[in-house]
């Protein structure tokens, strides 16, 4: 597996997430994932780029558990929750704290439900909006609210799907410096959250198209043929992928 510096301090187990060989193909036969290995060292915001057809998105639902790989082996240690590239796609119910109420982990009592909706909402952004009709939000604050469902279910690992990709330029830099600060989280319980549910940093696994977002990552690595390769700094990597455009199944 390749993993960036500083993974060293972390042993096996605590890494968020390792994949070793893992391959997927659909049923007409196309390969979208070949003996692919990587792992991510420590919590963090960690992003992927690559042209359509790359196997970008296929990994995600094969870490969400969506789909079941043909072989190789996928160890989470920390809960995932996908994020998908159109909120409406995940938004459910009518109203802000219904739709984050539907996340939430079964056997709490009244109040700590209502607490946990409310320091969901608090920490996306949209603190004070239980009752807000969904429809009646922006794209990029639908986006959040998807984020808040993710954090109510105490999932630590955000897998999410080019989550920007329409919307607009500051809706944008707003969900992506919601998610940095996320991850930057410093750890310990959280007030009024059973078991600290919604304290501690959280570790994001981010699908890109948008170079510039490389500048705003712990690490990012180019998804190409079914492979994802090594961690680089982003920024880094965006200066390379700027000479070098990303076509279908490239990158």
């Amino acid at each position: 597996m390749t993993t960036s510096p500083g993974a060293g301090a972390w042993s096996q187990a605590d890494l968020p997430l390792q994949v070793d060989r893992l391959c997927f193909a659909w049923p007409s036969g196309q390969v979208a994932l070949d003996d692919c290995s990587f792992a991510i060292p420590r919590p963090g915001l960690w992003m992927l780029v690559g042209g359509n057809g790359s196997g970008k998105s296929t990994l995600l639902r094969l870490i969400a558990g969506l789909l079941e790989p043909s072989s190789g082996q996928l160890l989470c240690n920390r809960k995932p929750a996908l994020v998908f590239q159109n909120p409406d796609h995940q938004l459910l119910l009518p109203s802000c704290g219904s739709d984050v109420q539907l996340s939430l982990p079964p056997g709490l009592s009244a109040p700590q439900r209502q607490g946990l909706i409310a320091q969901a909402l608090e920490q996306v952004g949209l603190g004070g909006l239980q009752q807000r009709p969904i429809h009646s939000l922006s794209g990029g604050q639908k986006q959040r609210l998807a984020v808040a469902g993710a954090l109510a279910s105490r999932a630590q690992l955000l897998l999410l799907d080019e989550p920007t990709a329409l919307l607009d330029q500051g809706s944008q830099r707003d969900v992506l410096a919601l998610v940095r600060q996320l991850c930057n989280r410093a750890p310990g319980p959280g007030p009024g959250t059973p078991d600290g549910a919604l304290a501690g940093p959280i570790t994001a696994l981010w699908i890109t198209h948008r170079l510039d977002e490389l500048d705003q990552c712990d690490g990012a690595a180019l998804v190409r043929h079914g492979r994802v390769g090594r961690w680089q700094n982003g920024s880094a990597l965006r200066q390379d992928l700027n000479r070098l455009p990303l076509g279908r199944g490239e990158g």
